[in-house]
């Protein structure tokens, strides 16, 4: 029985929705596609025609990425909210998609990218990877929080 569709989220582009209510703890998905070198990745989506920011590229522990534009399923429309109702979990190169509360029939499932950029944040960086999510934590970007020295 599937349990998610991916269809127009009012958050961004597509989203992936709950086709029923899904338990907190419960393993969702897994986030497919083919696993490139950083240097590859960061060369094929020169090459592509992607919006400014927009990749589906998941960063593994070992420096390498899932590129879920490549042999990828319904994970790589997952959005972001700085209050997410969705984690990642990484197994070995493989990455699995948990709920972290109730997800209520046809609720939009969110992660938090934390996505983590070089250099400095310029203003421009900053509009590239704007949040939309809307929650009252909301961080106003998709970028992990900077950490304290």
């Amino acid at each position: 029985m599937r349990r998610i569709v991916v269809r127009h989220s009012p958050v961004h582009g597509r989203g992936v929705f709950a086709l029923s209510a899904i338990r907190a703890g419960c393993l969702i998905l897994e986030y497919k596609g083919e696993i490139l070198s950083w240097k590859a990745a960061q060369r094929a989506y020169e090459r592509s025609e992607a919006e400014a920011g927009h990749t589906f590229f998941f960063d593994l522990d070992d420096g390498r990425v899932i590129d879920g534009a490549h042999g990828g399923n319904s994970a790589r429309w997952l959005n972001h909210c700085c209050a997410p109702n969705c984690e990642a979990e990484q197994a070995g190169e493989r990455v699995f998609i948990r709920a972290i509360r109730p997800i209520k029939k046809g609720g939009e499932l969110f992660i938090d990218y934390q996505l983590q950029v070089e250099g400095r944040r310029t203003a421009e960086l900053q509009r590239t990877y704007i949040c939309r999510c809307g929650t009252a934590e909301c961080r106003g970007t998709m970028l992990a929080p900077r950490s304290k020295r």
